[in-house]
């Protein structure tokens, strides 16, 4: 049976609380990668030599509230139990800039009001209880209250994805929701839901 949640958006005073999901979930990202400077194998290095860093930025990030994104917890003012990052396309840059994404077409034309799903992270204990579902949807009415003109969502498909790669989202739920695939790229399409 799927549990319910309660979703909102990340305020200033939930920074300790996100940075106990990222520890709870072993993710030494911190959701720090599309902000990180430096290549991949710096990335890496940071990650598994220097995670401090990467959880002070979260924290810095979510205490000057610029960090966009939604928080599910089982009830108000209890622990966080699943993040989503849901940032104006413009303010993911490096998202865009990579090589499998850069330049495509079905990011020509009018931009505005496009925003990004760019990380989705679930506590251990709370995996495939609907906690995904429930920041999906807060998610996408959250858009539609800003103004969103379009969701767009770049998911791993294949086989042989596990819970470490589901960061970028489920590609079922997505589709689910509506979400259409609008580069067909194996498995890294990009998807859009049109608000």
């Amino acid at each position: 049976m799927q549990r319910t949640y309660h979703c909102e958006p990340l305020q200033a005073a939930d920074a300790q609380a996100l940075a106990e999901l990222f520890a709870a979930a072993k993710a030494p990202c911190h959701c720090r990668w599309w902000d990180f400077h430096g290549d991949k194998n710096e990335w890496l290095d940071r990650c598994y030599n220097r995670p401090e860093v990467n959880r002070g930025e979260l924290l810095q990030a979510v205490e000057e509230r610029a960090l966009p994104g939604i928080v599910a917890r089982h009830a108000p003012g209890e622990a966080i139990v699943g993040w989503l990052r849901l940032s104006p396309a413009a303010q993911i840059p490096k998202l865009y800039e990579q090589r499998l994404y850069r330049g495509l077409p079905c990011f020509q034309g009018e931009r505005a009001g496009v925003m990004t799903l760019g990380c989705f992270l679930v506590h251990p204990g709370e995996r495939r209880q609907g906690v995904a579902r429930a920041l999906l949807t807060h998610g996408v009415s959250y858009a539609r209250q800003h103004q969103g003109t379009a969701l767009e969502a770049f998911p791993r498909r294949d086989e042989a994805v596990g819970p470490e790669a589901l960061w970028t989202g489920p590609f079922d739920l997505l589709s689910e929701f509506g979400f259409e695939v609008v580069n067909d790229f194996g498995p890294y399409p990009v998807m859009r839901l049109r608000l």
